[in-house]
Parts: structure tokens; C-alpha cells; sequence
């Protein structure tokens, strides 16, 4: 495992890196994590201290890899060829970062993470499986997440309409002890419930149950991941000199660097392994951001022209050997010619994946005693619920939702020239359905706004970002400009048992999200997406972008005779 990190850095950032290393040490932050000292962070122990089980489940679940096996092995004998994950947030963007890395071995069944209850999105998934062959993971840390518990009411009747379906055993759960989950899965006699240590966030929880479970149905070698994870959690125990500690190093980059206003730490990743920037943006948002300040994750944001960053980003990149790195190679030699601070962290293969997510949960530790804040709750994140649930009172009170101002196309351009300023990001905010064509026209969206609005741009699915990013959109700094995109998610879909529908609770989760945001006295926009959802966003990314005026020709008199200049 290459744990060193390529650090290319004018001489005056340096300067702040190694104060940074200075800070940790005074403190003895790398031996006080270690020892689960809470007051590295604050002197009220009680989240703290049940929230550090992280460190540890590593060699945990080391001794239980050979279960794993053994249930995917089962599954594998079953004849299952789907499995599908509802989950949400932690529980479910490891898994993903699995799905689109390795990709199921051959005889293994595939893996859907299905975190979204945007109709289009369930439909998609429900349209692609046979459900008397499908396994069905509900992932839940709480064990009561209002998707989650939508979804599992959606695929338990579709089970149980299907022939040949073999009712319970075809769920599993993964929650914590004492959950309403385990308790429902008892009830209804799914095949297993897997009890995770209670004392791990959901966000530190994928080298738990909840990422190596469903790894291990893929038929990822879950052994060697942790092989790896032990590796770099060893390297992470080095007090000193913290150069050589890969969690410190990156967190004291990071921690230090934000200070100094450098908080947009943008990931710039090789093609296969593009996922983990999902997954380390609910990491970086939901630790850090929070108390007026924290680090902003940039991930997929399309590479532009060197020139048109501003002084407020660390770019990290992570290097895949033998992946296609020709063109980033290009790329980030131009942003370190332009004198951008860019840390290159080489992995040597898809398995030094499970290194990388324990380096960065310390750096993310570490950099969270830098900016002096609490890296492991979540206090913003439970008024957008609150709000959903005042929302759907007034639906089924009313009998419908309640009016909130949108914006047409052309007042959403106007509004995003005007407020894009230095230093800010603006977050796109899409109720919509994935598919190519919507990722490339959010991609083209967020190259306008970067190249010619020079602002940080992120972007996230509703409402899978509500569990991801959502904190730091309300307790991290003010400086973000909202931009929610909502189509009109026909056809619905019910949800078994519920007065509500899935685009329903989508809608709920939006107009509740947007009223948290203005709540924080932050800069929201909606924009309906109407009949055509490309179309909208490709217009709107064409009034983003500036006309090139087209000079005349002129023209001058010579002996009488009209000429146009060349």
C-alpha cells in the first residue's frame, strides 16, 4: 500500500501545512484519538465517546470475514441474481462506491442501492429484477428511516404478488441493537439481521456490516479489504513526525488549509474509482460542516481551465495505477503549473479503496480538532425531517402541499449571476431521475458556472444528499447558493400502507428541505423542471453562458472601391 502523500504546494501554503502538523502535535492528537479522548473535540463526552467504535471495528470484523463468505456463499447457492440495498446516507454510499468499483464477480448476483424515493427511481429498480429471485437489504442505523421504511412496504407487497417468492427470506436487515428494524425483521422472519456496533456513525460505519455485507454478496474479497484497512489504521497510530502518519498529513492539509480560507476541498479521481467521492462527501460535510464553518467537498466537478479557480480550493487527487490517467494526469500538471495546492494519494489497486476510507475518517477526525468542532453529530440535519413531517400534516389536513415560490428559467439565471460572487459554491439540488443524459446536462450546468461564474460547484440527488450533505448546506459557512431542480416525477407510484405517495414524500422532503435553508438565512432557488427536464437545465446552462460577441466586418474606401478588412 502507498500511503505517502505527493504533496505539490507553493512555499507559503507549505508554511501553513507544517503549522498545521505543529498544532496536532502540541496537542497530542494522534495518541488522544487513539485513546478515544473526547476532549480533543469538546468536553461533553456523551456523542463523542459512543461514536468512536470506528477505530476499532476494523479488526472486529476482521474475524468475522469468514461468515461473510459463508452468507454470500448461500446467496450464490439460492440463485439470487439481484441484490438490493435500501438505505440511505452512511448506509448506503459505501455500498455504492463497491457497486461501481468492482462490480459483482462472475455467478454473483448484482447489487441496486436504491437510496432516492423519487418514483422514477424506484420504478427503475423495480423494472430490472425478478422479485422471487432478489435479496432485499434494508439498511438502517436508526432502524426507523422514513425511505427506507417506504421502500421495504413497496418490495414486500411486490414479493409477495410475485410467484415462487420466498416472503421473509428474501429481506435482510443490517441496524444497530434494540432498533425497530430488528424487531421488524423478527416479526416478519427475514433470513438474517446483522446487529452492528452500536458506537459507530453512519457516515464511519463502511468498514462495518453496512459496506462489507454487501461486498460480500458482490464477491469482493472482504478479507483483503480489511487486510488493507488494518495496514493504513497501523500507519495512522504514528505520532511522529506526522509526515509520515497518512491521516494526519491529510488532515492537517485539510484543517490547516481551510483556516486560511481554502475550505472547497475539490476530489479529482480516476475513472474507476469516482464513486469514493460520494462517499467522502457526506464524510467531509456531515463532520465538518457545522458551527459556521467546515470543509465543502467537491466531487465530479468537471476540470476546467486552470485560470479559472480562485484561491479558496485544495485539490486532492486520487491516482488508480493502471487506470485511464492520461488526460487528469494533463490536467492536474496545469493546475499545479497555475500554482493551485494539489496532495496526490496513489492507490495500487481497487482494494487499497478500504486504506483510503480509514485515512480519510482520520483526517477527517483530526481536521475536525483544527477547526474546532464536534466531527461526529449531526444537529442541522434532523429540521429537514421535522420538516417533511409538518409537510405531509398539511397534505393529508389539506389535502395539499403547501405553495412555495418557484422561479422560471430565466429568473433562475438572473438570480444565479447576481448572487455567484468569490469564494462562494452553488449546490445543485436534483429531484429528478439519474440517467446519462441528466448527468451529462448537470455536468455541462456545473462547467458554465465554474468557467464563467468562477464559483465551486457540487451537486447530489434529492433526497440522497439530505443525508449527505445536507448538514453542512445548513451549519457550514454562509457562503452557498442553492439551486433545487424538480421534475414533476410522473408516473407516481403508492406506497403500501401510506396516505401519501412516493412523489408525494419527494416533494415533502424538497419543500421542507428549501424551508430549512431559508431558515439558516441561506439563498435557495427552485426551479421546476416541467415536461422536458434536459431541455430546462440545457437552457439554463445556456443563459449561464456568456454569447461571444461576433465583431462586424468593417470596411474602408480605397480608389473609390469598397474592401473588407481580413
Amino acid at each position: 500500500m502507498t500511503r505517502e502523500i505527493d504533496r505539490s504546494f507553493p512555499l507559503e501554503l507549505q508554511s501553513l501545512v507544517a503549522a498545521g502538523h505543529a498544532r496536532l502535535g502540541a496537542s497530542h492528537a494522534v495518541e488522544r484519538l487513539w485513546t478515544q479522548d473526547h476532549r480533543l473535540w469538546k468536553p461533553d463526552p456523551t456523542d463523542i465517546a459512543n461514536r468512536l467504535g470506528w477505530l476499532t471495528v476494523i479488526e472486529y470484523m476482521k474475524g468475522r470475514a469468514e461468515e461473510l463468505r459463508s452468507f454470500a456463499a448461500s446467496a450464490k447457492k439460492r440463485g439470487i441474481r439481484d441484490v438490493v440495498l435500501l438505505g440511505m446516507g452512511g448506509s448506503s454510499l459505501g455500498p455504492e462506491v463497491f457497486r461501481t468499483t468492482f462490480g459483482s464477480s462472475r455467478g454473483y448476483p448484482r447489487l441496486w442501492v436504491l437510496d432516492s424515493t423519487v418514483p422514477g427511481w424506484v420504478q427503475q429498480v423495480t423494472r430490472e429484477i425478478d422479485p422471487a429471485r432478489s435479496l432485499f437489504i434494508l439498511a438502517s442505523k436508526s432502524g426507523g428511516t422514513i425511505e427506507v421504511m417506504s421502500l421495504f412496504a413497496h418490495f414486500w407487497e411486490l414479493v409477495h404478488q410475485t410467484p415462487g417468492h420466498q416472503g421473509g427470506a428474501q429481506f435482510v436487515a443490517i441496524t444497530d441493537p434494540g432498533t425497530g428494524l430488528e424487531k421488524l425483521a423478527a416479526e416478519h422472519q427475514f433470513w438474517r439481521t446483522f446487529t452492528n456496533p452500536p458506537e459507530i456513525g453512519g457516515r464511519y460505519s463502511v468498514l462495518s456490516y453496512f459496506g462489507l455485507v454487501p461486498a460480500a454478496l458482490m464477491g469482493i474479497n472482504v478479507a483483503r479489504l480489511l487486510t488493507r484497512a488494518i495496514a493504513m489504521a497501523k500507519a495512522c497510530r504514528i505520532p511522529s513526525p506526522l509526515e509520515r502518519n497518512p491521516g494526519a498529513d491529510l488532515g492537517a492539509a485539510m484543517g490547516s488549509l481551510a483556516q486560511a480560507g481554502r475550505n472547497k476541498i475539490t476530489l479529482i479521481t480516476s475513472p474507476q474509482i469516482a464513486a469514493f467521492g460520494l462517499w467522502a462527501e457526506q464524510l467531509l460535510a456531515e463532520s465538518t460542516g457545522k458551527e459556521g464553518t467546515g470543509l465543502i467537498p467537491v466531487a465530479h466537478e468537471p476540470i476546467v481551465t486552470p485560470t479559472a479557480y480562485g484561491t479558496d480550493r485544495l485539490f486532492v487527487y486520487l491516482r488508480l495505477k493502471g487506470d485511464q490517467n492520461r488526460q487528469l494526469d494533463r490536467q492536474v500538471a496545469g493546475l499545479v503549473k497555475q500554482g493551485h495546492p494539489i496532495l496526490t494519494l496513489t492507490l495500487k489497486d481497487r482494494y487499497d479503496l478500504a486504506g483510503e476510507f480509514f485515512r480519510w475518517e482520520v483526517a477527517t477526525a483530526l481536521a475536525g480538532h483544527l477547526l474546532g468542532i464536534h466531527p461526529f453529530d449531526q444537529p442541522n440535519v434532523q429540521e429537514s425531517k421535522d420538516n417533511t413531517a409538518r409537510v405531509l400534516g398539511t397534505l393529508q389536513s389539506t389535502g395539499r402541499l403547501p405553495k412555495q415560490a418557484t422561479a422560471t428559467t430565466a429568473q433562475a439565471a438572473l438570480q444565479l449571476t447576481r448572487q455567484c460572487r468569490p469564494g462562494a459554491y452553488v449546490a445543485i439540488l436534483a429531484y429528478t431521475t439519474p440517467s446519462s443524459k441528466m448527468e451529462h446536462s448537470i455536468r455541462m450546468l456545473r462547467k458554465a458556472l465554474v468557467s464563467h461564474h468562477h464559483v465551486t460547484t457540487t451537486a447530489g440527488y434529492g433526497p440522497r444528499y439530505l443525508h449527505s450533505t445536507g448538514q453542512l448546506h445548513k451549519g457550514g459557512p454562509k457562503s452557498g447558493i442553492f439551486l433545487q431542480l424538480v421534475d414533476q416525477m410522473t408516473p407516481d407510484l403508492s406506497i403500501p400502507g401510506k396516505s401519501f405517495t412516493f412523489r408525494t414524500l419527494a416533494q415533502a422532503q424538497a419543500i421542507g428541505d428549501i424551508q430549512a435553508l431559508h431558515a439558516h438565512e441561506q439563498q435557495g432557488i427552485v426551479l421546476p423542471l416541467g415536461k422536458n427536464p434536459i431541455a430546462t437545465i440545457q437552457t439554463l446552462t445556456k443563459l449561464l453562458t456568456p454569447r461571444t460577441r461576433v465583431q462586424r466586418p468593417t470596411t474602408r474606401r480605397t480608389k473609390g472601391k469598397r474592401t473588407r478588412k481580413k
